[in-house]
């Protein structure tokens, strides 16, 4: 992608069919993610808010979302609110996922992300994408706390 995941969000996201054009170019980018069909609603410097259909193909045996259909909208909201906070010198990878399944969850899910990360100039270290979803009815179905791996750009 020419463009960074935000400036590209800044210019499409005002409307519902450039998130929807927007995330068809990070599922394009990443295409395990494709497999929620998940909608990227919001992305700023610490924040990325995802939207997840219930649907057949997200459903388990119980009828309800899958606990990694739901690991993988969490992951996608962690790693876009990573990766438009951490300054161009420094990368990110995720290093590891700690989740809580807390309540069935059914309806449109919102995975809600927010993330700080070490300044520019500090040494690689760990960051959490702390990551909450939530049901129609606003409560919280699931959270996550992603660790990411923040380093410095090689090259």
């Amino acid at each position: 992608m020419a463009a960074s995941p935000l400036k590209l969000f800044r210019l499409l996201g005002r409307t519902a069919a450039g998130r929807w054009t927007f995330t068809r170019i990070i599922c394009a980018k990443a295409p395990y993610f494709a497999s929620i069909k998940p909608l990227i609603e919001e992305l700023a410097p610490g924040r990325c808010v995802v939207t997840l259909r219930d649907r057949r193909r997200v459903r388990n045996h119980i009828g309800t979302v899958h606990a990694i259909a739901m690991c993988n909208a969490a992951e996608l909201a962690g790693g876009l609110a990573t990766d438009v906070t951490i300054a161009p010198s420094q990368r990110w990878i995720p290093k590891g996922m700690s989740v809580r399944y807390l309540k069935k969850a059914r309806g449109t899910l919102t995975a809600n992300a927010r993330v700080e990360v070490p300044p520019a100039d500090a040494p690689a270290q760990e960051a959490h994408a702390l990551v909450d979803v939530r049901n129609s009815a606003n409560e919280v179905v699931f959270d996550a706390d992603i660790t990411m791996w923040i380093s410095p750009r090689r090259g």
